[in-house]
């Protein structure tokens, strides 16, 4: 099983991640943020990818970048040497008004194109440059290439539970274990 965890511990924050990349979809989701709950649940339940997450810290901006941090390495180890896995994914998702498309390519290569298109300043509890935020530092650590974008909407909760449904579509794709895969998906047979 693809099953890993990381502790994370500065003068900030402790975090503690577990994930399970061949798992049913669990969440067990304790940031301390509840926008950041509500996130995280939806990104386990659609990505079938097993989450729990335990978060203590200062500030609210500290809990979710390395909470971000925390998640993306515990699925960068997961993938190991990524071996044998689809490695893109991509989702066009809606979300009541909203619809966002986001493309993966998990390369080990960090790059991360994020546009929300907010129109206020906060969704829920969350400000919305800590949302763009999360998303960077997540892909960051996981070291993936991450495209995602909504393409149109006018309640911003929902242009980010369609983008975060859509990154899970697509993380469930390029994860999965491909059968007629043998060694690494990439013509250089290196990522």
């Amino acid at each position: 099983m693809r099953v890993e965890e990381v502790y994370r511990k500065t003068k900030e924050t402790e975090v503690k991640v577990k994930v399970n990349l061949d798992g049913e979809g669990r969440a067990d989701i304790n940031s301390g943020v509840p926008f950041l709950d509500h996130m995280l649940t939806s990104l386990a339940t659609h990505s079938l990818i097993d989450i729990d997450v335990s978060v203590k810290g200062d500030l609210v901006h500290h809990c979710i970048e390395d909470l971000a941090i925390g998640l993306g390495e515990a699925l960068n180890k997961a993938l190991g040497t990524r071996a044998g896995i689809t490695r893109f994914g991509s989702a066009i998702t809606p979300m009541d008004c909203s619809i966002a498309f986001v493309a993966v390519d998990l390369i080990k290569r960090s790059y991360s194109k994020i546009d929300l298109k907010f129109r206020g300043r906060k969704v829920e509890e969350m400000q919305t440059e800590d949302i763009n935020h999360f998303y960077e530092s997540l892909t960051n650590s996981l070291q993936a290439n991450v495209h995602m974008f909504v393409m149109y909407g006018s309640n911003d909760h929902h242009k980010v539970e369609a983008a975060t449904k859509a990154l899970a579509l697509s993380l469930r794709q390029a994860v999965a274990v491909d059968s007629r895969r043998k060694g690494i998906p990439s013509s250089k047979g290196v990522i």
